[in-house]
């Protein structure tokens, strides 16, 4: 019965992505294969309310995102839920309009991109769960979009080095930071990308909040920056602080103790039409997004990044490791 169940429900995703896939492929989306799992309820319960509901998972197109897609869908498949899997979305403006317009139903999203980029708000929060409310509260009322409880899991903006130079001048706070460069002008070294070099949230506003010199500024691409810090061509660098070349490359994250940047905590959106439908969304996303931190995340990005790992591998031994499925 097991096995008829799961090629029965492989055959209805199959034939809800072909359906699918007449109305994304005008807007350059593309249902995925079925994740090949064999996945059953661990301390996630089967729902009956959910037993073949079908839900179309959506992410954007980066590690991080699709890794939190799989996770996603393997929840709601223990739950007995039918998925799609419509990951890899390219560009954020795209997956959001995708869950507006209600091609995708679920979709991790990030406070800080919610308010300044989709919102259109000028200033970010800098208390993480005052942001999240704002953004909730906003995206409800302006665009019937619900936030699930936020994780701990923030990706923003950071400067990084290695660990040996954070040792050697025991840097552990961009404050520290600022003191070295200050008496030692020639080591202010950093490399950032074109757009961080000049935008408000960037190295203008940065620089001013905590008033460190700059001597020599490199530009990169985004990738190119953590092994430009790790090979030595910058001491400082611009990364997002959940990246697991982080860990992979042995670099050390300057904590932001001003609290500059703004907060993009990873939270489970989803419409409120299908929400009130399915309520039961909540409960089996609520032990997965408290489970999840930034140790979490950079480990599971790190084995898809630097080791090569699939991400829907990844995923499904993470779910499994926590008990979450079986």
């Amino acid at each position: 019965m097991r096995i008829g169940k799961r090629i029965g429900r492989r055959v209805r995703s199959m034939v809800a992505a072909g359906l699918l896939l007449t109305t994304t492929a005008g807007c350059g989306l593309t249902v995925n294969a079925a994740l090949p799992y064999d996945v059953e309820p661990g301390s996630i319960p089967r729902m009956p309310a959910l037993d073949g509901v079908e839900v179309t998972v959506g992410s954007k197109d980066f590690t991080e995102q699709i890794v939190l897609g799989y996770i996603a869908q393997l929840a709601l498949e223990a739950a007995g839920a039918d998925t799609v899997d419509l990951t890899n979305i390219a560009g954020s403006n795209s997956a959001r309009y995708a869950l507006e317009d209600g091609q995708i139903d679920v979709q991790w999203e990030y406070t800080g991109t919610a308010w300044l980029s989709y919102l259109g708000e000028d200033t970010p929060i800098a208390d993480e769960r005052a942001q999240y409310e704002a953004v909730r509260k906003a995206d409800l009322k302006r665009n019937d979009l619900m936030w699930l409880p936020y994780s701990d899991v923030n990706n923003t903006y950071a400067f990084a080095t290695t660990e040996e130079f954070a040792r050697e001048h025991g840097l552990r706070t961009m404050s520290d930071m600022t003191e070295f460069v200050k008496q030692h002008p020639k080591e202010s070294v950093f490399c950032v990308e074109t757009e961080f070099a000049s935008r408000p949230d960037g190295m203008p506003g940065v620089t001013e909040t905590y008033g460190f010199p700059v001597t020599t500024t490199k530009t990169f691409g985004t990738g190119a920056i953590y092994a430009a810090v790790a090979n030595g061509t910058c001491n400082f660098g611009e990364v997002f602080t959940t990246d697991g070349r982080i860990a992979g490359l042995n670099l050390r994250v300057l904590a932001d103790d001003k609290r500059f940047f703004p907060q993009y905590n990873a939270a489970v959106t989803v419409r409120k039409d299908f929400y009130d439908e399915h309520p039961q969304i909540a409960e089996v996303m609520a032990p997965v997004a408290d489970a999840l931190d930034n140790d979490e995340i950079i480990e599971l990005n790190k084995k898809v990044d630097v080791d090569g790992a699939d991400p829907s591998q990844v995923a499904y031994d993470w779910m499994r490791e926590k008990g979450f499925i079986r």
